[in-house]
């Protein structure tokens, strides 16, 4: 229960930073400064929304890694495989990989190759 509601909210964390970070204007001021065009920061012209912007980033960051971080441990605490412990093969072969039969390498059917001279 609780895994899932961090989880719900880990996922709207997200997509809150990446709406926030693409609401930021860049150092080139975006697209409109790219083509010529001007005003394309009315939303955020002034110096207070800027910083405003920043800080509401700031603080979903710090949320998102605090959450992947409860996430985590209670994935951990949890029991359950990570991906990669999910996807990972064995070293060795065992017992099961070793009834599987190699198909035979196939003979060589080429037409053009000459025969072994014979003594």
């Amino acid at each position: 229960m609780l895994f899932s509601l961090l989880l719900s909210i880990h996922v709207v964390i997200c997509v809150l930073v990446i709406l926030a970070v693409l609401i930021q204007s860049g150092k080139g001021a975006g697209f409109a400064g790219m083509f010529g065009g001007g005003g394309g920061d009315a939303l955020f012209s002034a110096p207070s929304g800027s910083m405003f912007i920043r800080k509401v980033t700031t603080g979903l960051a710090v949320a998102f890694f605090v959450s992947s971080l409860f996430l985590t441990f209670l994935g951990a605490r949890r029991g359950g495989q990570t991906v990669t412990q999910r996807l990972s093969f064995p070293a060795s072969p065992t017992a099961d990989s070793a009834a599987i039969p190699l198909p035979a390498a196939p003979a060589s059917t080429n037409a053009t190759e000459a025969p072994a001279d014979k003594k």
